[in-house]
């Protein structure tokens, strides 16, 4: 097998291995409770206008490098009303080919071999393969439970003196966990005239159950330390169209573009014309995706709460963080559930070592079957009453 020693040595994706895979499961019907995009389609007026985009000739041709002029002023504006937050559409705006390309070509982009690059654990799985492309050192920043929030206090300071770059994720995926504006003012004031920047991963940023997720370019001086990555794959169900970007801090900004200058040749026009139509006229549509996974949040951790079941109680995003039973890690908690109730769910470990004892469900299913998901879990309340190891 011909492949670099770099890629060689930097572990496969998890959801690049089992999504889309066969799986075996119990006699039950089964119930995917592991992925991580919201159930509804694509809002109707967004795909006539996709479509209808697709036959303007200008969009079968190369576009400019770094996108139309159209769809950075929709993010300009998108974010002026969204969350108050004034951006400068050539030097703050970079779109992105999925927010996954953004979040994992960042530390080729601002991190030398050898620095420290901090990433949330439990976070996102594929931040690590980033690091390591970098050849950078990542260190967990571990977050515990129930808030799951830094204490930049427990952080080694020599480990912070050598640190180049902060991940950030609220909504947390996987724990549900959000971050107030005071969480983001501490973190940028923590940073402020350091080597330390900070990205954002806004991926859930629609989905705030208690209260609007702040941005944390909101804060003072938070285009001095950080950017922020948002996704049109949740809020807008476009998870297909592969459409994000990242705004904020100009460097940083302006280090990624010129990494797509020579990985990129421009975004497709059409998608760029979908996604403009989005961020223009969607905002009651994300109010309605948040109240329809607040519902059912709240309908699902009553029936775990009835039972007695340990998870962590979701503020926003759009999954549940299952306790394991004792005597169970998540791989085997995750491997029962298969085949004793036919539910599939992602196990904790794969977003760090804190996920050990934790399973990720998701929420993105119609109520009929969320209501049998919970029934079925219920049952399994006696595993659960011996002490936890």
């Amino acid at each position: 097998m011909v492949i670099s020693k770099r890629l060689a040595a930097i572990p496969d994706s998890y959801f690049g291995k089992t999504m889309g895979r066969k799986v075996e499961h119990g006699p039950l019907p089964l119930i995917n409770m592991a992925v991580g995009i919201p159930d509804g389609e694509t809002p109707e007026g967004i795909i006539e206008h996709f479509s209808e985009a697709i036959r303007i000739p200008e969009n079968q041709k190369y576009g400019a490098f770094h996108g139309k002029e159209s769809f950075k002023e929709a993010i300009v504006n998108f974010y002026q009303r969204q969350y108050n937050v004034t951006l400068d559409k050539e030097d703050e705006v970079c779109i992105l080919y999925g927010t996954k390309n953004g979040l994992v070509a960042l530390p080729t982009c601002v991190v030398n071999p050898g620095e420290n690059v901090l990433l949330p654990d439990p976070g996102y799985t594929d931040y690590l393969a980033g690091v390591m492309l970098a050849d950078a050192n990542p260190v967990p920043l571990n977050l515990d439970p129930p808030d799951y929030l830094p204490n930049w206090d427990n952080v080694d300071k020599r480990v912070l003196d050598n640190t180049t770059l902060v991940y950030l994720t609220y909504p947390n995926n996987p724990t549900g966990s959000t971050a107030t504006k005071e969480v983001f003012d501490e973190a940028i004031e923590r940073f402020k005239g350091t080597n330390t920047k900070i990205v954002h991963d806004f991926a859930y940023s629609a989905f705030g159950f208690d209260a609007k997720n702040p941005s944390i370019l909101a804060s003072e001086h938070g285009k001095d330390v950080a950017i922020e990555i948002f996704s049109l794959s949740k809020g807008y169900n476009m998870s297909g169209f592969r459409v994000g970007f990242a705004v904020g801090n100009k460097d940083m900004i302006q280090a990624l573009k010129k990494y797509q200058t020579h990985t990129n040749a421009g975004m497709f026009g059409a998608l760029q014309d979908a996604a403009t139509y989005a961020l223009n006229h969607y905002d009651e549509f994300l109010e309605e995706q948040n109240e329809t996974f607040k519902r059912r949040r709240d309908k699902f951790e009553a029936k775990l709460s009835e039972a007695h079941l340990p998870f962590v109680h979701s503020k926003g995003g759009i999954y549940s963080w299952l306790r394991t039973p004792p005597g169970y890690d998540s791989e085997t908690f995750e491997q029962y559930l298969l085949k004793e109730k036919s539910i599939l769910v992602a196990p904790g470990i794969p977003f760090g070592e804190n996920g050990k004892h934790y399973v990720r469900i998701s929420l993105a299913l119609d109520d009929k079957w969320l209501e049998e998901a919970a029934s079925r879990l219920i049952d399994l309340a006696d595993m659960y009453k011996a002490k936890h190891s």
